[in-house]
């Protein structure tokens, strides 16, 4: 006989779901163990080292040290080279990078081109100050040819690789590549609509440069300048291996305080690397406001 019970199925009990390990933070973890050890850290102990004595006290006095005479000197000579190099890189960038992307030129020209930059932006240190006084040096290549070829003197007309524009030159060859690197998605950011637009309503070429790219350019060519500013700023290799103790730059006069020299002062030079981070880091703050200003328009 069958039972008129209607048979209630038993309630399903959750079964604990097991907490997964995020599996794809593995791809960061080897660069964030880089960061943290060759760059956080490092800066920590130089931040730390800039406000303290050889026996570990607190103190003021380095960060007074950095305003004497001399290494005010040598902050405002960095600051000018460092100027110079990157307001002449966006100018020529800007030219090299608007003349491949906007200027007609033929397309097989442009990937070369990045390659170029993106090996030449990373190229300095000994081997970029070798290649400079090999070429431009007193007995240089190019100078040696100059003199006897065509009977110009590098030296009896002013030029000088160990001094102020000597440097200046050496950098713009990692700064104008940096600067077509940068420059170049923007300028194709640019939609070709808005030309056709402006030429519709009867503004010529230099009109709408200055009317409709130029101002949404800006941003970007402004940040590029303040990144190149902290890439020349920053530059330490190339000055020292360039010029030596001839040109009395920041780096330099860093390397003389840490290198262990009788009057050499290592937490001077602390505090003259923490001038260093606080300038180089001003920079690039303007330079990621400024880049997200302008991809706001670009996109």
């Amino acid at each position: 006989m069958q039972s008129d019970k209607t048979s209630i199925p038993a309630a399903t009990v959750p079964v604990p779901s097991r907490r997964r390990f995020p599996v794809q933070w593995l791809g960061v973890l080897p660069f964030a163990v880089f960061v943290t050890l060759f760059l956080i850290m490092p800066t920590m102990k130089i931040v730390l080292g800039a406000f303290q004595t050889p026996d570990g006290t607190l103190t003021l006095d380095n960060i007074r040290g950095l305003f004497t005479p001399s290494i005010m000197a040598a902050y405002w000579i960095s600051i000018k080279i460092s100027l110079a190099s990157a307001i002449l890189g966006c100018i020529i960038g800007f030219g090299v990078s608007s003349a491949v992307v906007l200027g007609g030129l033929p397309q097989w020209i442009r990937g070369p081109l990045l390659t170029f930059s993106g090996v030449a932006s990373n190229f300095a240190g000994v081997p970029l100050a070798f290649a400079f006084l090999a070429t431009l040096g007193p007995v240089g290549l190019l100078t040696v040819f100059l003199k006897t070829q065509l009977g110009l003197d590098l030296r009896l007309l002013g030029f000088n690789l160990l001094s102020f524009w000597g440097l200046t030159l050496t950098y713009l060859f990692f700064q104008i590549p940096l600067m077509v690197l940068i420059i170049t998605p923007a300028l194709d950011g640019l939609k070709r609509e808005w030309r056709e637009a402006a030429e519709i309503l009867g503004a010529t070429g230099p009109q709408y440069w200055r009317m409709v790219a130029f101002p949404i350019l800006f941003p970007s060519l402004l940040g590029t300048l303040a990144l190149l500013f902290a890439n020349a700023f920053g530059a330490v290799a190339t000055a020292i291996a360039l010029t030596g103790s001839s040109l009395n730059i920041v780096p330099i006069l860093l390397f003389a305080q840490i290198r262990g020299d009788v009057l050499g002062d290592p937490h001077l030079g602390y505090a003259l690397a923490f001038g260093m981070i606080v300038i180089t880091g001003i920079a690039n703050a303007i330079y990621i406001w400024l880049r997200a200003r302008s991809e706001r328009w670009l996109k």
